[in-house]
C-alpha cells in the first residue's frame, strides 16, 4: 500500500467517525429536530456522487469513506423520519 493510499484511508477514517457522535445523539435524545432535512439529502446525494467518483476511478479510501458515511447519514435520515 502506498502512501497516497495510507493518506487517503487516514482521511477518509476521520471524515466517517466524525459523524458517530450525532448518529448516538440523535439516537439517544429521539430527537432530531436541529438537523437540517435538506442538508442531509443535499449531503448524501454528494456522498452518492462521491462513492460513483471512487468506483469509477478504483478509489478504495473514496469508496471506503463514502459509502459508510452514506450509511451513516441513511441512519441520520431514518431518525430524523422517526423521531418526527
Amino acid at each position: 500500500m502506498d502512501l497516497i493510499t495510507i493518506v487517503g484511508l487516514a482521511a477518509a477514517t476521520l471524515t466517517t467517525i466524525a459523524f458517530l457522535p450525532q448518529v448516538f445523539r440523535t439516537w439517544k435524545t429521539k430527537s432530531a429536530k436541529d438537523v437540517s432535512f435538506v442538508m442531509l439529502i443535499t449531503f448524501m446525494t454528494g456522498l452518492f456522487l462521491w462513492l460513483v467518483y471512487g468506483i469509477i476511478l478504483s478509489s478504495l479510501p473514496i469508496i471506503l469513506a463514502n459509502s459508510i458515511t452514506l450509511f451513516l447519514n441513511f441512519i441520520i435520515l431514518w431518525l430524523k423520519i422517526k423521531y418526527r
